[in-house]
């Protein structure tokens, strides 16, 4: 006789592809972000494109911005054609503020207003300190800090100052115990969770909210690959942590679309942690990431 299942335990629908889903079921008002818009960073896949997608699922059209256009473009055309909604593909560099300036203004133009700024691109692989090099560091501190600092800036001076708004900046809970092999990372994201701090006192009296989300190991995610996630599933070290599984990209959306939408009204500041308790339990287990970095290391040569 199987086990009955576990009050709770049934999990939002996810595929591990950068495809969208074949299903869906809201939890939420499907008119939640009706007609607003949001300008997704790095939204051409994982996460990034998750959140487009349940954004457009539940009334908001999408801009998703990043390097690569012809990846957008087919993210887009897949999004539109799931969601019913509109989703304009933009290419610009969150290091190069110009390139910002010229999205947001395309934005505007097409769409007449700009509700939701999601800062979603970022950078991130396993290194230890004394093999990292200078310019991989300052790397991703430009594109996680200085990448954050720039588009919420720009969308801030040519909209958000007069007009309000949202924005959610995706974090992680490297910093909160000093992951090994992640000094890069854990630096830019805990300079990112200070900045969601500063900018909410600083924007709040213009009506804009300025919140994070800080995800565990999320599975279908290239960050989930190229920082161990499989071959630690596949070891058990999941084990260790209160919910005991990595979490999916939807439910990342879901916590995103919380802090996005007027159901989080009176909430900014906020880090929401969504890592199944893993910051709490998991093991900080240098000795194994070292042998995971060695071993990708070498078949990368």
């Amino acid at each position: 006789m199987a086990e009955p299942q576990r009050q709770g335990e049934r999990l939002p629908e996810d595929v591990g592809t950068d495809d969208c889903l074949t299903s869906y079921t809201h939890i939420y008002s499907p008119d939640l972000l009706k007609d607003q818009v949001a300008f997704i960073t790095g939204g051409g896949s994982g996460i990034g494109l998750r959140i487009a997608e349940i954004f457009m699922r539940h009334g908001c059209d999408t801009v998703i911005a990043s390097r690569n256009l012809e990846k957008l473009k087919e993210a887009a055309n897949k999004l539109s054609a799931v969601s019913g909604r509109r989703c304009l593909p933009l290419c610009m560099d969150v290091r190069q503020p110009d390139t910002i300036a010229a999205a947001v203004d395309e934005t505007l133009k097409v769409f007449g207003r700009l509700d939701i700024l999601i800062n979603n691109a970022a950078g991130n692989f396993l290194c230890p300190a004394a093999s990292l090099s200078f310019n991989a560091f300052k790397t991703v501190i430009e594109i996680d800090t200085m990448g954050t600092f720039n588009a919420s800036k720009v969308v801030y001076e040519k909209w958000f100052q007069n007009h309000g708004g949202n924005i959610v900046n995706i974090s992680a809970t490297l910093p909160y115990k000093g992951q090994g092999l992640q000094v890069h990372a854990g630096s830019a994201k805990a300079a990112n969770d200070a900045m969601t701090r500063h900018l909410a006192v600083e924007w709040g009296p213009s009506g804009v909210r300025v919140n994070a989300v800080a995800p565990g190991p999320i599975s279908g995610t290239e960050g989930y690959r190229r920082l161990g996630g499989p071959k630690g599933e596949a070891a058990g070290a999941f084990q260790s942590l209160p919910l005991q599984r990595a979490g999916n990209k939807t439910e990342m959306a879901h916590c995103t679309l919380f802090l996005a939408s007027r159901a989080s009204s009176y909430v900014t500041g906020a880090i929401l942690v969504a890592d199944g308790g893993s910051w709490l339990t998991s093991p900080n287990d240098v000795a194994m990431l070292m042998g995971y970095w060695s071993s990708e290391k070498t078949r990368d040569k």
